[in-house]
C-alpha cells in the first residue's frame, strides 16, 4: 500500500513539476485548444439523446412541410 502511495505522490510532483516548467503562453494555447475540440455542453451531459431528437424533429418539420406541398386540397 505504501508503494502506491509513493508513486502516487511522485507521479503527481512530476505533473506538477512539468505544469510549472511551460510558459504561461504555452499553458494559455492549450487550454484554448482544449475547450475549442471538446463536445457541446448538451451531447457531454445527455449523450446523443439531443442529436436524435433534433434529427427527429427536421425531419418531422420536412415530412410535413412536404405534405402540404402536395396536398390535393391546393386547387
Amino acid at each position: 500500500m505504501a508503494s502506491k502511495t509513493e508513486d502516487y505522490i511522485k507521479y503527481l510532483t512530476e505533473r506538477v513539476v512539468a505544469y510549472m516548467d511551460t510558459p504561461p503562453e504555452v499553458r494559455k494555447e492549450q487550454r484554448i485548444l482544449h475547450k475549442s475540440t471538446r463536445m457541446p455542453w448538451h451531447v457531454r451531459w445527455f449523450g446523443m439523446i439531443p442529436l436524435s431528437i433534433a434529427i427527429w424533429w427536421k425531419r418531422r418539420r420536412e415530412r410535413k412541410a412536404q405534405r402540404q406541398k402536395t396536398s390535393p386540397h391546393d386547387s
